[in-house]
This record gives C-alpha cells, structure tokens and sequence, in this order.
C-alpha cells in the first residue's frame, strides 16, 4: 500500500482479512497458537517458517499496528510495546552495551531522563545531556565511544523544536545512530525518518489512541536494527503489547489524520489567547510566530501539535490557582486525548528530574502545560479563565 496517501494507509494499511470476511479488524485474545504438524512447530520455532508462535512476539493483531504504523511512518519494521518506556528500554538494551557513549537531549520526558540516570548507567552506558536546539552542543559533546543521540521533538512540555537534518547529518558523520520520539507529532505532522532519522519512538498512549483508553509504545525503523535486535530484545524479555491494546491503537490511527488537524487548530487559537491574557507571563507553542524555533517547525512539521505551555505571572501558588479552578479540563498528566488535559509538570511530570537539572530544561515552578483536546474552544478558554482572571 505504499502508493496510498497516508490518510488511506490510517484506515486500511497493515491487516489482512481472515476467512469470516470482516470489514473491521479481528482481535485475537490468545496466548498460544495451533500447529497442523509437530514439524509445524518446530518449523515456527526455529525460524524456517512465518507465522504465529506465542503471543508474547507473534500476535495477528499487534502484527496488524505494527505494518501500519511502520507504513505511516516511512519505516520498514515496527515492534509494539507495551509501553512508550518500554519502547525507549527495548531499544537502547537491544542495540547498546556497557562502554557506549549516548547523547540525549536535555528536553526529554523526565521518565526518560530517570530511565538513563538512575538504570541504563548501572549497566555501563554512557550518557551526555545537551541543549535541545543548541547543535554546537552536541557536536562538543561527542566521543570516540558515542554511539547515539536521542532527542524528542517537540518536547516535552517547552515544544522545543531540535533541527533534525543538522543532528542527523551530524549522528552519520560520526557513526551514530539518531534516535527520534515522534510522540507528540506522530507521522501525521512530521516524518523524522524523511529527515535522517534511524529509529522512531512512540509512545501509542498518546496521540495515536486519542482517547486515554490503553498503553503501549512502538519502535520504528530499518528490518535489520527494529525487525532483528529490538523485536529479538522483546522476544526475549517480554514487554509485549496486548492484543487488546493493539486493536485500541488500530481504531486510533484510522481518526488520527482528521484528529490531528482538529489539535492542531485548537491549540494555536488558544496559544494566542493565552498570549493575549494579562496573567501570562509566556507562551511555548510551535505555531506561534514568537516561538523561538517557529521558522524550523514550519519546515519540519505540517502544524503546530496538540501541546500549549504556558507561565503564569507568578510561582507555585499562582501556577496551582489557574489548575484548580478549572471545572471541565482534566487535571491529569496523560496527554494527546480528545479531553483537554492540564498539568504542573514541576510537580508531576519532571517530579523525579533533580531540581537542578529541571531548571536548566527550563521547567519552573510558574509552568503549566496543557494538551489541547476537541471540546469548544470556547469552553476551553472560559474554563482557563476562572482561574487567569483572578491573577491579574
């Protein structure tokens, strides 16, 4: 299906009808599978024939996800995970060992940055944080032991913006792979691959289910690095996705183009409401002429995402005053819903990130971020607003 657009590839990609003939796609809930022979079996076992083994890395439903979103994304192989985490884990333990040197950008998720500090260091890798849209930076900070640079972009919560054919011409010069987590655009607003980029991140959780309703990740890329070391690392240890889950995601990609848009939209008119409002201090949005990356998102991406952060004129108290009188936005940390989500990521988010290091990625304590969901614009701003207006 390559020679269909990608709104096409959304709805149809990656399935194969079964004998019943269904229009919607099977869920198949088992742990194991049949075979017509004992040499069938050891036959699947040993690799010398396709076809299901055991659900843990051969599920007809997960395989489903997996052919389309890799067609989404450009890619030649997925591998879903049970989580976005997960997905991060599975690749840096299938392609990495004790020595290797990473560079990571200092904007990541904050998980991400505990993941790295706290567990990957304890198996002997290496890792350097460095400025997000500073590429000098990752050029200083590179090793004869480098053997990767991961970056998400946008980030998360400052939408930072990171110039992905500079980093990537400069990962190829010096023989790294350049790891990209395309959570918050997904394949809809940006295709990191098309831009150099050698694996793509997902965390399915977001915005490619839009509606809060499962968990997973995904990793996207070449046969020989996702097909043959990540799927053989999940294999292995089993941070599998449920089948469940996988046909969740499957019913989200097909509304995902149609749902982007409609982000998209909403969260630039509400970035320049904000930007207008007394009680803001400052507005992080891609879309956003003032945003100091907007010229490099115009090129990179198709719209601005579904992410607006802004800083209240003020500290803890007045950033916790704006969340708490809200009445219809979810207070949760969860994003890329079709419910508007609104959090403290000082206090959430990058909770377990040293204070230190919060700052330097310019997590302060006056920050909120929101994730722009589908209800009225309108409401949206006049539920903000109970809580805006009395900072002013």
């Amino acid at each position: 299906m390559n020679s269909f657009d990608i709104e096409t590839l959304a709805v149809r990609a990656g399935y194969d009808q079964t004998q019943e003939q269904e229009n919607s796609e099977a869920i198949f809930p088992t742990s194991s599978f049949r075979y017509t022979s004992a040499a069938q079996a050891a036959a699947r076992f040993s690799g010398e024939e396709k076809g299901n083994v055991y659900s843990r890395f051969t599920n007809p439903t997960v395989r489903a996800f997996e052919n389309r979103l890799a067609l989404m994304e450009g890619g030649e192989a997925c591998v879903g995970t049970s989580s976005g985490m997960a997905a991060i884990l599975s690749t840096f333990m299938a392609l990495y060992e004790s020595g290797d040197h990473v560079i990571c950008s200092q904007s990541v998720f904050g998980t991400t940055k505990v993941l790295f500090n706290k567990y990957l260091v304890k198996f002997g890798l290496e890792v350097t944080f460095v400025s997000q849209t500073d590429t000098s930076e990752w050029k200083k900070a590179i090793q004869p032991n480098t053997k990767a640079f991961f970056l998400e972009t946008p980030s998360n919560p400052l939408t930072e913006i990171a110039d992905l054919s500079t980093i990537s011409a400069l990962a190829k010069a010096n023989g790294c792979l350049l790891i990209v987590d395309n959570c918050f655009c997904t394949p809809i607003l940006q295709r990191p691959l098309e831009q150099g980029a050698d694996i793509i991140i997902h965390s399915a959780t977001k915005f490619l289910d839009g509606q809060g309703r499962g968990i997973g990740g995904a990793v996207v890329g070449s046969n020989e690095l996702v097909d043959e070391h990540v799927r053989g690392f999940m294999r292995t240890a089993g941070p599998s996705m449920s089948p469940f889950n996988a046909w969740i995601f499957l019913k989200g990609l097909e509304t995902l183009p149609i749902r982007m848009a409609a982000h998209c939209q909403s969260a630039l008119q509400l970035a320049e409401w904000l930007s207008l409002h007394p009680a803001v201090e400052q507005v992080f949005y891609p879309g956003l002429k003032s945003h100091p990356q907007y010229e490099l998102a115009c090129k990179q991406q198709s719209a601005g995402g579904g992410l607006v952060s802004f800083k209240v004129k003020g500290n803890q108290a007045e950033a916790w005053s704006v969340i708490d009188h809200t009445q219809m936005v979810s207070i949760t940390a969860n994003l890329g819903d079709v419910k508007t989500s609104i959090t403290h990521p000082a206090t959430t988010t990058h909770v377990r990130v040293e204070p230190d290091a919060r700052l330097r990625a310019g997590i302060t304590d006056n920050l909120i971020r929101l994730s722009v969901g589908l209800e009225s614009i309108e409401d949206i701003k006049a539920d903000l607003a109970r809580g805006l207006d009395l900072l002013r």
